[in-house]
């Protein structure tokens, strides 16, 4: 296409069935806001000019999608469809082409969306579906070469329009000529006294402009949501569609309806992620990985190899080697495990780097630590990092041991091949190769006698 291809996103509408105060096309489908999944959409195509007609009194809708260069169009007052376009094509030259989209529809195919715009020849064009129940959506009516003669919404049809099974998507394709033309036509005469896109089609066979149907291979993915049952629905569309992506790329899914893909994932061969694996963000997953059952894993990157055992939690680390974590673990961000470490179960540890075959197997916690190789952390391990005011760090050499239930008050360095004895608080640097304990001396009291309880 020579000409340069304009898209206008609709996105003002309030979505007052969402029960929400949230502008509609910021409820999320996939852990992204649907307008966002439209402009990614959008870009594919490589337009010149991206509008997104929004209303100017929910600022939140530019600010998600701040990272984007889009046009931003205010629609002071929401009158229709029909009105909203016309508040972008000022902006859009006359040679332009022009693609009309909807920023609820979060799980449009730019495939699909290409090949309408390649095959613009001049006119207006509709994609248009064929639904088992058309309720809700506007009835397309054609005449027998194919031609649009009008559009009719659901609640001006008659019982006979009804009927039909093939309805508008909303996405529309014209000449900006031509769009104009009909454009300044619409009349707001009918039901709602709104301004009606759709109303475009009679207006253009009066004028005698072209105008034509193109069906989409599968109305699944052009539906948008009105309210929270679509919206659910449409989570469990995209989930399906993200499953079947990582098994094409071969990933083993346990099942496919029960895993949440919510962001990016790239993964490497023979990948097994068991029920209920929540995966948000950026995620890498090395060849090899193993994912257990209720993960829920954010930008992370896993090493090949790595295991991750049930119901563990981990958010903004990486491992750079094959390790073992959880079951029940949590890993915050700046963590970094090493080939051979292990974070175990009822673990945390955050912004640490655990080194080469370290563990830490049970109920402890390491926060803001440097921990070199080959050390073992003991049961009930604590870095007591925070003083109320400031983090400070905790430095572990290599092949120390800490025995059960000690406390490392930070900032203190404990020195390479040092062992801790179980119980000790340790406030100190600890010297390389020596035993480091504090206990108090055990004692015995004769005559003990456990209190009673009262009578009373």
């Amino acid at each position: 296409m020579h000409n340069p291809l304009h898209i206008i996103i609709l996105a003002a509408g309030a979505g007052t069935r969402m029960k929400s105060r949230l502008p509609k096309v910021l409820h999320t489908v996939g852990g992204r806001a649907m307008i966002i999944h439209v402009i990614e959409t959008a870009l594919q195509l490589h337009p010149a000019v991206i509008h997104v007609v929004h209303n100017p009194h929910a600022p939140e809708i530019k600010s998600v999608c701040s990272a984007f260069d889009v046009n931003w169009v205010p629609q002071e007052e929401q009158l229709g469809t029909g009105h909203a376009v016309m508040q972008a094509m000022p902006g859009i030259p006359a040679d332009a082409h022009v693609l009309v989209l909807y920023g609820d529809i979060p799980l449009l195919d730019a495939v699909v969306l290409g090949s309408l715009v390649n095959a613009q020849i001049g006119g207006i064009s509709v994609l248009t579906m064929a639904v088992p129940d058309p309720t809700g959506y506007g009835r397309v009516l054609t005449d027998r070469e194919g031609n649009v003669r009008r559009i009719v919404e659901e609640r001006d049809a008659s019982p006979e329009q009804r009927a039909i099974k093939v309805v508008n998507s909303g996405i529309i394709m014209a000449g900006q000529k031509e769009l104009w033309a009909c454009l300044e036509n619409l009349s707001n005469e009918n039901s709602q006294n709104e301004y009606y896109l759709t109303d475009i089609f009679s207006n253009a066979n009066e004028a005698g402009i072209r105008t034509r149907a193109v069906m989409a291979p599968d109305a699944r993915d052009l539906e948008g949501a009105n309210d929270r049952v679509q919206l659910a629905a449409l989570e469990r569309r995209h989930n399906m569609k993200m499953a079947t992506k990582l098994m094409e790329a071969g990933v083993q899914l346990a099942d496919p309806a029960r895993i949440d893909v919510r962001g990016r994932v790239e993964t490497g061969e023979d990948v097994y992620l068991d029920v209920n694996v929540v995966l948000e963000g950026e995620i890498s997953l090395g060849d090899g990985v193993q994912i257990g059952p209720g993960c829920v894993l954010k930008d992370c990157q896993l090493a090949a190899g790595t295991r991750v055992h049930a119901y563990s939690v981990l958010e903004g680390m990486c491992s750079l080697g094959a390790c073992d974590i959880g079951p029940f673990a949590r890993v915050r961000p700046g963590t970094r495990l090493l080939a051979g470490s292990k974070v175990g179960n009822f673990v945390e540890v955050k912004n640490t780097t655990l080194g080469k075959n370290s563990k830490a197997s049970h109920l402890s916690y390491l926060g803001d630590s440097s921990i070199g190789d080959r050390v073992n952390i003991g049961a009930g391990t604590i870095t007591c990092n925070y003083d109320g005011r400031e983090k400070h760090h905790t430095t572990i050499e290599d092949d120390v041991f800490i025995g059960s239930d000690t406390q490392l008050v930070a900032p203190v360095v404990v020195g390479e091949g040092a062992d801790i004895g179980a119980g000790t608080t340790v406030t100190r640097d600890v010297p390389a190769g020596q035993l480091t304990i504090s206990r108090v001396k055990q004692r015995t009291i004769p005559g003990w006698k456990r209190p009673k309880k009262g009578k009373g």
